[in-house]
């Protein structure tokens, strides 16, 4: 159940839990897409808070996904949850900068959007 995955020249196991017969010698490929999405909006949100000269101590992103019951088990929802450290971070523009990833220029989003619900939180550490 183990495969090996090369993206841009890195490589990448991906295996099933155990009790679906995989070892353990990877992440799975759903959790995979939420990972996908995470990297996506997380770089486009960094680059265009450098450009609004907006310092962060920290930033990180949680995804966290609703799957159906039945199979094949689809995602419903994902919720982002933006976690920024920092002096006097403006929200207005942490704000500003999600949605401009969210809509405009992540590439992850606007396709898991025509498939399920996405929504977002911004939370200050």
């Amino acid at each position: 159940m183990a495969f090996e995955a090369a993206v841009d020249g890195f490589k990448l196991m991906i295996d099933a839990k155990k009790e679906h017969g995989g070892s353990g010698t990877g992440p799975r490929p759903k959790p995979l897409s939420m990972v996908a999405l995470a990297g996506c909006t997380g770089m486009d949100v960094v680059s265009i808070l450098g450009k609004m000269r907006v310092d962060l101590e920290d930033f990180s992103i949680t995804v966290e996904g609703e799957l159906t019951e039945e199979h094949p088990k689809l995602f419903t929802r994902m919720h982002i949850i933006y976690q920024f450290k920092g002096k006097d971070l403006p929200t207005d523009k942490l704000q500003k900068a999600i949605d401009l990833s969210l809509e405009r220029y992540c590439g992850v989003s606007a396709t898991y959007r025509k498939a399920m619900e996405i929504t977002h939180e911004i939370r200050l550490l």
